[in-house]
């Protein structure tokens, strides 16, 4: 494909609370087996990218291990590859980056080293399943700038944290508006942008001679009259994990058969690093009904339209319902988990109850070692 890639995936989130605080966004785990930058990253091999930058900053360290090996997802290759980009002290530069668009401006000469004609930029906690060839080719037959993949949002959900387009008759965004707190409409940008590689650097060097540092705000909202932008409306699976609700309902989702075949059965499929585990155990008096068990997990309870990670135990006589247990939690015997999401290599101690609301799940952090 004539594009390289961008995935921006440094950003710091607030709004997961206590399961951000170690990781990134875009290393939170999804559907089980996968992290969220796994879709952003299968999406560019699968569409045929080989180039790839994931620009990192906060709680780098969980989404650089993952990313230790460029070869799930296709990327160990002699020309092009998976980049690394993280904030780095120079001779000139000792800052961490300032936006999105000031992160793409520290690292130039990834683009101006670069021979791809185009440049795909896409979020690391966009959960979806795009060809970017259909995007790149909408983009040059309609001779864009810069076209934005929007989405139609149906289901209730916080739209003020969303950025917000108005169209004319011919798909052209006339009005774009971040984060408004009085939302119009329903048609909100995905995050993925495409864009005349040596157009990209211009825009980019001038926003950073102004001092302008986010690529949303200082370019897409800056240049809307002045360059064309289009949309390119997407018509499958999209979703934002960058709050709560949204991470806990997208989870949810993939208790779903056909979006999980739709997902990761149908080709081209999402890819991830792969972990050598035995398959889930469930011992004699274990109930399970509509839930998914990852790799390595150990269930003797009972399960109720959950989601359980890798290497999971459950207890005798626990009862989990409607909630996410991340990788490496251990659960006792005669527990009650309801509408919660239980962070990563939590221990949860026999008799223990946590419930939280059907509209706002519970987040459960015991890190604390407990000897039973």
């Amino acid at each position: 494909m004539r594009a390289l890639g961008i995935i921006l995936a440094g950003g710091k989130n607030e709004r997961l609370k206590e399961l951000t605080h170690m990781r990134a966004l875009a290393a939170m785990p999804i559907a089980g087996s996968y992290r969220a930058i796994d879709f952003a990253l299968s999406n560019m091999t699968n569409s045929n990218i080989k180039k790839v930058a994931v620009v990192t900053q906060y709680n780098a360290r969980s989404l650089v291990e993952h990313l230790s090996s460029a070869k799930w997802w296709d990327f160990g290759r002699k020309h092009g590859g998976l980049y690394l980009l993280t904030p780095y002290i120079t001779h000139d530069n000792s800052l961490w980056y300032r936006g999105t668009a000031d992160a793409i401006y520290q690292n130039l000469s990834y683009l101006k080293n670069s021979h791809e004609p185009y440049a795909i930029i896409a979020q690391g906690d966009g959960i979806s399943k795009i060809d970017y060839n259909d995007v790149l080719q909408y983009h040059i037959n309609s001779h864009a700038d810069i076209t934005i993949v929007c989405k139609k949002i149906q289901r209730a959900q916080d739209l003020s944290r969303f950025g917000h387009v108005v169209l004319n008759e011919e798909n052209r965004i006339i009005e774009f508006e971040e984060k408004p707190i009085d939302p119009q409409g329903n048609l909100v940008s995905a995050g993925v942008y495409i864009i005349r590689r040596r157009l990209l650097i211009d825009l980019i060097e001038a926003a950073a001679k102004e001092g302008r540092y986010d690529f949303v705000t200082d370019i897409i909202v800056r240049y809307r009259k002045q360059k064309k932008i289009m949309a390119y409306v997407h018509e499958g699976y999209w979703m934002s994990i960058a709050a709560l609700e949204s991470y806990y309902q997208v989870n949810m989702d993939f208790l779903n058969h056909d979006l999980r075949a739709y997902f990761f059965k149908e080709r081209p499929s999402i890819l991830s690093k792969v972990e050598d585990e035995p398959p889930a155990k469930f011992n004699q008096g274990t109930k399970v009904s509509n839930s998914l068990c990852s790799s390595g997990c150990i269930v003797n309870g009972t399960l109720e339209n959950s989601l359980l990670f890798r290497k999971v135990f459950v207890g005798k006589n626990t009862v989990i319902k409607n909630s996410i247990i991340l990788n490496g939690t251990y659960i006792g015997d005669h527990c009650r988990i309801e509408n919660c999401i239980v962070d990563s290599k939590s221990t949860i101690a026999d008799g223990s109850h946590y419930v939280g609301e059907a509209h706002e799940p519970k987040i459960v952090v015991n890190k604390e070692q407990i000897f039973f």
